[in-house]
């Protein structure tokens, strides 16, 4: 069971000790700069929205051209003419977004990315709450902003972030593992949503600096998984 009570009792002392010194000793990397909303692209119109986290929000590379958003757009360019926004920040949770969109007044995206869990994980959210929380979500994407495709990313293989000592990588990994096998369950044969399994190496060029984040070469293999399915999709 993810929530195995013997396990977190058992670690508890030693997953909040590294927990607390890992915020500590791991280099704090900034959000990309760079803008956040435009147009761009020849073609059929699309609106895009990117929401979610740090990695949405470009940590681990300096400018947004080099993030998910911009060379997700950069490569939609050439087929469609993109209105897109993104709307991300360091350290949130599914519940954050959730309480965004709620608050924000609807605005049709054709097309939503979204990357979250990471926080979740690292967080004491359950897996039943966080698949709750994920199922609002997608229902407020569909209804209120007319989302004809939510591509939901996968929560990264944690166990394999270097800058993670053991045994908090091995347990962090444990429920990434969880929570990503439990949405692909919920999201299954549900219209429109659709779970996105990158499978790039969380080490080497693939990952930035601070051994948690993606780099410019993660961001492009990602952006290029988003436009083959929605080509697919759409």
């Amino acid at each position: 069971m993810i929530d195995d009570p013997f396990i977190s009792v058992l670690l508890a002392p030693i997953l909040i000790s590294q927990g607390i010194y890992t915020r500590r000793s791991t280099l704090q990397l900034p959000e990309a700069n760079g803008a956040r909303t435009g147009f761009d692209g020849v073609g059929e119109p699309m609106s895009l929205l990117i929401i979610g986290d740090s990695a949405a929000a470009g940590v681990g590379v300096e400018h947004q051209n080099q993030a998910l958003a911009g060379q997700l757009v950069s490569k939609l360019a050439s087929d469609y003419s993109v209105s897109w926004r993104l709307e991300a920040q360091t350290g949130l949770k599914t519940s954050d977004v959730v309480q965004m969109l709620e608050e924000t007044k609807p605005c049709k995206s054709d097309v939503v990315v979204v990357s979250l869990g990471v926080n979740d994980v690292t967080s004491i959210v359950r897996l039943n709450e966080w698949l709750l929380l994920q199922k609002k979500l997608c229902s407020l994407l569909v209804s209120k902003f007319e989302a004809k495709l939510v591509l939901l990313s996968y929560i990264p293989p944690m166990e394999r972030f270097p800058s993670l000592p053991q045994p908090l990588r091995w347990y962090l990994g444990r429920r990434s593992r969880f929570f990503n096998l439990a949405l692909v369950k919920q999201v299954g044969g549900c219209s429109g949503l659709e779970y996105l399994d990158v499978n790039f190496p969380e080490e080497g060029d693939f990952i930035a600096e601070d051994g948690f984040h993606p780099s410019g070469l993660a961001y492009d293999l990602w952006s290029e998984r988003i436009v083959k399915e929605i080509r697919l999709k759409l």
